[in-house]
């Protein structure tokens, strides 16, 4: 399995999290049903989806923090759940580059976007965001 297909299972994940209201485990068991991983890649999706719920508020912050008139709530909640997973690997793993976060998001969003103008609305986000994090680490 690939990390961008343990993404999209993440991503799936959240999704339910979001909208459904359901709790993490209870959507990675039904988001990995059609699967057959490792215990790595298991964990992999089980570390993003569970450190992207438990700093969710601290997302949310900064997401607001790089909008430009325009407020979360309105966000689709496709887009929302991709920015959420992005910024969780950018601000939060060290050990995922960057650009990798971001270009992954945009294949999401390619895929899974709400509309036409999701990937260059979610990367104008990410892109914030990540110039932002630049200048505090130097």
């Amino acid at each position: 399995m690939s990390r961008r297909l343990a993404r999209e299972i993440a991503f799936k994940a959240l999704f339910q999290v979001d909208i459904g209201k359901c709790r993490a485990e209870t959507a990675i068991r039904h988001s990995l049903k059609e699967f057959s991983l490792k215990q790595d890649e298991e964990k992999f999706i089980h570390e993003l989806v569970e450190g992207v719920v438990a700093k969710k508020d601290t997302l949310d912050v900064i997401i607001k923090k790089h909008l430009v008139k325009w407020e979360l709530d309105r966000i689709s909640a496709v887009d929302r759940n991709l920015l959420r997973l992005a910024l969780y690997e950018i601000v939060f793993r060290v050990d995922i580059p960057h650009a990798v976060s971001i270009n992954e998001a945009l294949e999401l969003a390619k895929k899974y976007g709400s509309t036409g103008e999701a990937v260059g609305f979610i990367n104008g986000i990410l892109d914030r965001a990540v110039g932002e994090a630049l200048k505090r680490e130097s």
